[in-house]
């Protein structure tokens, strides 16, 4: 590839990330349905003028690739065609049936015989054989593809229970603790028990306080390096610090659900399908005790727990009376994997190895409000600080309601 196809193909990659970085800015305003921000404006208004800038560039590009490639098969051809007459002139190469014939050249060569002459010298010549080793200066090192990061931004738990808006640094949520009473009226509920003094209770609301938790991180970058790299190195760190930002969020969670005194249901040290089933219901009865019913109930693992609710549940092929319709490790990754007795299995890279809960989505609530990405320009070192941050907070509703599964 010469340079001019280098820079060509430079500069259409970095606006396929321009326009992929200005489309995930305005999936993530809309995904939260709201407007863009004035720093989402600004950062989608430069992201279109280097589209702009890079477009005109390559109109240039293609005009002076295109007089290239004309140059060059003019030359292709001349070089055919002298190709073809030097063939002419030494009748390709010479091959000698015996040493005898050869011999007979070189003495006939040694008296000025021309033709022999010339039959020695195509016999003799030998090409010089170069190599990329030898032109260094001028094999470019290209880079192909997408930047390898092997990051799993996905907020499972996060999303089953969606984020509610988080309102200000501190907030309450009213929680009834005592409920008001109804029973028959007198001690048997008879007609004898007319004017008898009904029960009376009072209701009694508490409330919970929450406080928003500030997550964020920040790089300094110089401006070399955000003008020299490709792909853009800006837009790499803004979305790894999103990344980031998310694992951090989904553990945060998955750490409060681990906070929960409800007694642990066991499954069994070596695991059945029947005594997970077991398991399932006897913390789903729990869960209802708490809730009443309300919420959805889901089930959510960490990874290497999938090997026991996975595996049991793994091997079925259109099944009619099993259940879970089964679990493939095709399909592996943070989400919904599959549904056992109907409650949905969710894995998440956030609980911490062996951990496994049932709950409630009316038991934990999460509140956010995304800060998104920031940047300042520092004039006097040349350099530019890009920072990513959001105010997140999961609330614990109902202890109760969250249940832990462990293998015993």
């Amino acid at each position: 590839m010469n340079k001019t196809d280098a820079m060509i193909a430079r500069l259409e990659k970095e606006i396929e990330e321009r326009d992929a970085f200005i489309q995930g800015v305005i999936g993530a305003a809309q995904d939260q349905e709201r407007d863009l921000t004035a720093n989402e404006k600004e950062l989608t208004a430069e992201a279109r003028k280097r589209i702009e800038a890079c477009t005109e560039q390559l109109e240039t590009l293609y005009e002076a690739r295109e007089r290239t490639m004309k140059a060059r098969e003019r030359a292709a051809a001349v070089q055919r065609e002298l190709s073809r007459r030097r063939n002419e002139v030494d009748h390709g190469p010479i091959e000698y049936r015996s040493a005898g014939q050869y011999a007979l050249d070189l003495w006939q060569s040694s008296l000025g015989n021309r033709e022999a002459a010339e039959r020695l010298e195509i016999f003799h010549r030998a090409a010089d054989h170069q190599k990329t080793s030898d032109n260094a200066g001028v094999v470019p090192d290209p880079i192909v593809g997408n930047v390898l990061n092997f990051i799993d931004a996905a907020r499972p738990i996060v999303s089953f229970l969606g984020p509610m808006n988080l309102p200000s640094a501190t907030w309450h949520r009213p929680k009834v603790t005592q409920h008001t009473a109804v029973a028959a009226q007198g001690a048997a509920g008879a007609a004898a028990d007319e004017k008898s003094e009904l029960v009376s209770q009072k209701m009694t609301i508490t409330r919970l306080t929450a406080n928003a938790v500030t997550y964020g991180g920040y790089v300094n970058i110089s401006r070399q390096n955000i003008d020299f790299s490709s792909p853009q190195v800006l837009d790499l760190v803004i979305n790894d610090l999103a990344a980031q930002y998310a694992i951090e969020t989904e553990a945060a969670t998955a750490a409060l659900l681990a906070t929960t005194s409800t007694p642990a249901v066991g499954y069994g040290a070596t695991p059945t399908e029947e005594t997970v089933k077991k398991a399932l219901w006897e913390a789903a009865a729990t869960a209802y005790s708490a809730m009443r019913g309300q919420g959805r109930l889901v089930l959510a693992v960490a990874p290497d727990r999938l090997s026991v609710f996975g595996s049991l549940f793994g091997d079925y092929i259109n099944p009619q009376n099993a259940a879970s319709p089964g679990f493939t490790a095709s399909t592996f990754g943070q989400g919904v994997m599959g549904a056992i007795s109907g409650i949905p299995v969710v894995m998440s890279s956030g609980l911490g190895s062996g951990e496994a809960f049932l709950f409630s989505s009316a038991a934990v609530e999460v509140f956010e409000q995304r800060v998104g990405a920031l940047q300042v320009v520092e004039p006097s070192v040349l350099g530019v600080q890009v920072a990513y941050a959001g105010y997140f907070t999961p609330l614990m509703i109902e202890d109760g309601g969250v249940i832990p599964l462990t293998a015993t």
